[in-house]
């Protein structure tokens, strides 16, 4: 029997993988506001009074317009254009933050998640006290107010998440949260995610799952829409990206991801990003 001890499915995965917020608006909105894509950021809009229009241009896999029309959270978690038409016009009951992933689009719950999540405020419990906080931030400038503020949008973020996790009656698409929302599949997701170097066998992980090989190997595939193999390497690709960049060696990254050395995961890498080495990756910027 698997282990019955609350799971913390989202810590390993935010502590590999960060998420940053940036407060870059509060008050009201008047008109036409124009916000643009650019690359790796999204947004996390809060209106808390009011009722708005969101359009979105036409080919962009959205609904051109979308109305919102009691408190909400609107969230954008990869770059896309959008526009909001008679926004709130009155007091500070709406604030923006940009979210900027690291690796962007890479990033593994930017990957997961769908384009664009409107959330009424009222159906996820624990918000009014984050909000409180939030707003009053808002209204004044005091010492630390911007940190603060970013920090709450975080705070926001992982309440959001909690509840998609949670959900039953509106399933997630294939892909890393809906893998994380399976309690079995879960174990195991967060085992690779807390411990990459560790030697992730098919039978370790399905063991994590307290699954046989077969039934843990097809659920996973029709829930993260990968094998499981093929998680555990794009995982410490992932892992090893970010540390590239940090001036880590390739080496040491062999080390800690669980290779047998530096050529054993350069292979890899160069396999997964279209015949470019490592060395030149970074050289190129990454």
């Amino acid at each position: 029997m698997p282990d019955v001890m609350p799971l913390d499915r989202l810590s390993p995965l935010l502590e590999r993988f960060r998420v940053r917020a940036s407060l870059f608006h509060t008050g009201p909105l008047c008109g036409v506001t124009h916000f643009d894509a650019q690359p790796g950021r999204g947004f996390l809009h809060v209106m808390r009074n009011g009722e708005m229009a969101v359009r979105h241009a036409a080919g962009s896999g959205l609904v051109e317009q979308l109305v919102v029309s009691e408190p909400s959270l609107v969230f954008y978690p990869r770059p896309l254009a959008h526009d909001f038409h008679n926004a709130p016009t009155e007091g500070a009951d709406f604030v923006c933050a940009t979210l900027d992933f690291d690796q962007g689009d890479a990033h593994p719950l930017v990957r997961a998640l769908p384009p664009l999540v409107v959330l009424p405020l009222a159906r996820v419990d624990g918000l009014n006290e984050t909000l409180t906080l939030l707003f009053g931030e808002a209204e004044r400038v005091r010492c630390g107010q911007r940190l603060l503020a970013d920090r709450l949008f975080e705070v926001l973020l992982l309440q959001l998440l909690r509840w998609m996790l949670d959900q039953r009656d509106n399933p997630l698409p294939v892909g890393l949260l809906n893998g994380l929302a399976d309690a079995r599949l879960a174990r195991a997701l967060t085992a690779v995610h807390a411990r990459p170097g560790e030697a992730w066998t098919l039978e370790r992980l399905a063991a994590e799952a307290g699954m046989s090989r077969s039934r843990f190997a097809e659920a996973f595939r029709d829930a993260v829409g990968t094998t499981p193999a093929d998680y555990v390497a794009d995982s410490r690709l992932a892992i090893a990206r970010a540390e590239l960049r940090a001036g880590k060696s390739l080496k040491t990254l062999a080390a800690e991801l669980g290779y047998a050395n530096a050529s054993a995961l350069s292979r890899l890498f160069t396999q997964r990003h279209g015949g470019l080495s490592a060395r030149t990756w970074r050289q190129q910027g990454g």
